[in-house]
């Protein structure tokens, strides 16, 4: 049975994707079958994967919009471990077009049932926005991982990505709980990064991941060539520090 992590927050730019594909990654090269699942429709976790979200015939979207639930939508990477299920330039319009529909909240979970038991882990790369398409990867979700720059900014984010939880978890999904923090575009060099993670370490004592992720070229160069870093340049701080990460959670568990 997989269990299923929604990597989640509502703020852009803070290595969302880029961990939900590494992360993705680095479990498959672990020995872990893994599917990587596309709800964000920038679809760059998709093309992260080297597959063209304007070329996708059947996507995430037709899995929430129940237009083909026939068809297997799950695709084999080149990448050992992992599949994906891709978004499409459909998925732009989801969110209004789910509005009207019969339980609107759980649809992501309906059609990832089917998958849980081909997969150890499922990997959702959600949206940077609290919208419905986050909060159906987060009542489909075991767990949510949170990525955070260490910055103000990410303690106010944060608090409001709690208190959203904290709705799902008394309306749809009880036991939703917290995976973890990771820390991205990490510099420990500034007082400031140091004080930020102080704050966010008393405030989920324990759920913090020791490993951390280094602002790296490598990794801002990766998706442009359609592959995970641990492909792209296995060498590299950033191929590290995400093959630590997935060692780290594995240990966890």
């Amino acid at each position: 049975m997989a269990k299923i992590i929604a990597v989640v927050t509502q703020k852009g730019g803070v290595g969302k994707t880029t961990s939900a594909v590494n992360l993705a990654a680095a479990l498959g090269e672990l020995g872990k079958s893994c599917l990587l699942v596309d709800i964000d429709p920038q679809g760059n976790a998709t093309s992260g994967v080297g597959l063209d979200k304007r070329r996708v015939a059947v996507s995430t979207y037709d899995l929430l919009l129940g237009t083909d639930t026939s068809a297997d939508v799950v695709v084999k990477t080149a990448f050992e471990g992992l599949w994906v299920l891709p978004a499409s330039v459909s998925l732009a319009g989801a969110e209004i077009e789910m509005v009207e529909l019969p339980r609107r909240e759980s649809r992501l979970k309906a059609a990832l049932a089917p998958y849980r038991e081909r997969f150890e882990y499922i990997i959702i790369d959600c949206p940077p926005a609290l919208g419905l398409l986050t909060l159906n990867a987060l009542v489909a979700a075991d767990t949510f991982l949170i990525p955070a720059q260490p910055e103000y900014y990410a303690l106010e984010g944060m608090s409001q990505l709690i208190a959203t939880v904290r709705q799902v978890k008394r309306l749809y999904n009880p036991t939703l709980e917290l995976e973890g923090v990771l820390f991205t575009m990490y510099d420990g060099r500034t007082n400031l990064t140091q004080q930020v993670v102080a704050e966010v370490k008393k405030f989920f004592p324990r759920r913090v991941y020791a490993t951390v992720i280094p602002r790296t070229v490598r990794l801002a160069e990766a998706p442009s060539y359609g592959r995970p870093i641990n492909y792209y340049d296995k060498a590299s701080k950033g191929a590290k520090a995400y093959r630590a990460l997935a060692e780290e959670m594995l240990q966890r568990q």
